[in-house]
């Protein structure tokens, strides 16, 4: 039988708190048992409570997993957990170690501080934010209780490609390289500051994560009989075969010819959608043709 606390009395919650709701209980719940807001005997029941607050969030925050500890308890993560059928629990490796958003362990240079003291922070959530909201140290050697924040606007290019760019950082003109991959709204932290990124539209181009889209245009005897057309990626032309036959709306999928993601340093896809010219005026022979192919049923 499980000794472990239950993830909603842990987060002062029941089982209908929506997503906001956990996450604002997270966020209050993490900042008032921060363990380098305690000191002495105290830190170390911090730390364990800071631990299991991460652990609740994880799982409650994520809805499969949400799903399976309301269905099955804390037995939905343990290997062999009686709720699975087939040996095990597919959570068991889920969280492991790992915390959620928060982490306690940092350093900066020079011994243990408190990087709270009375400040109001506002949204504890963007002070903790680390590059790219990932993991890891988000506190690094970050002195200042409150950063300030930038905007950029790349062209779609940039963003997708990564830039170099110079910006006048509290008075001191700097060189900031932003790495390939960035999208509309990604924040980045770079200890001192934080920089939004805002994209201008591309002429023919399109994104939706990292998936690439674009309209291609066919004529109407292509799409019947079929031949080649040359199409735009983000790096360079390709050309592709288009079959007889071919439909309006017919996607064709270019893998890993998509932008490049930031966290994994993988790419995704392109897609071409391909629309059928159909001709406003045709001549006489033209129209003899297509009056033949509907006689066939074509």
């Amino acid at each position: 039988m499980t000794t472990k606390n239950d993830f909603y009395d842990i987060l002062g919650l029941n089982k209908s708190a929506s997503s906001a709701e956990i996450k604002a209980a997270y966020r209050k719940k993490a900042l008032e048992w921060h363990p380098d807001r305690h000191q002495g005997s105290d830190k170390e029941e911090a730390e364990r409570k800071f631990k299991e607050i991460n652990e609740a969030y994880q799982i409650l925050s994520d809805p499969s997993k949400k799903s399976a500890y309301d269905n099955y308890g804390h037995d939905a993560f343990s290997p062999g957990g009686g709720g699975f059928k087939g040996g095990g629990s597919p959570f068991a490796q889920g969280f492991g170690g790992q915390a959620g958003p928060f982490t306690y362990t940092w350093s900066s240079g020079g011994g243990q501080q408190n990087p709270f003291g009375n400040t109001d922070f506002g949204d504890p959530f963007d002070i903790f934010e680390s590059f790219f909201g990932g993991g890891g140290n988000p506190f690094g050697n970050q002195r200042q209780r409150q950063i300030p924040r930038y905007s950029v606007r790349l062209e779609f290019m940039e963003a997708v490609n990564g830039v170099t760019k110079e910006f006048n950082i509290e008075g001191e003109r700097r060189k900031i390289k932003i790495p390939a991959g960035v999208d509309e709204g990604t924040k980045i932290n770079f200890g001192d500051f934080s920089l939004s990124v805002n994209v201008i539209p591309h002429e023919f181009f399109e994104r939706d994560g990292d998936d690439i889209y674009i309209n291609v245009t066919i004529p109407y005897s292509m799409a019947v009989l079929g031949g080649n057309i040359e199409v735009p990626t983000i790096d360079d032309e390709v050309k592709i075969k288009v079959r007889g036959g071919t439909g309006s709306g017919t996607m064709i999928r270019l893998k890993g010819k998509g932008a490049p993601n930031p966290h994994h340093k993988t790419k995704g896809d392109q897609y071409i959608k391909l629309n059928i010219l159909v001709p406003e005026r045709m001549n006489r022979e033209q129209k003899r043709i297509i009056d033949d192919l509907k006689e066939e049923g074509l």
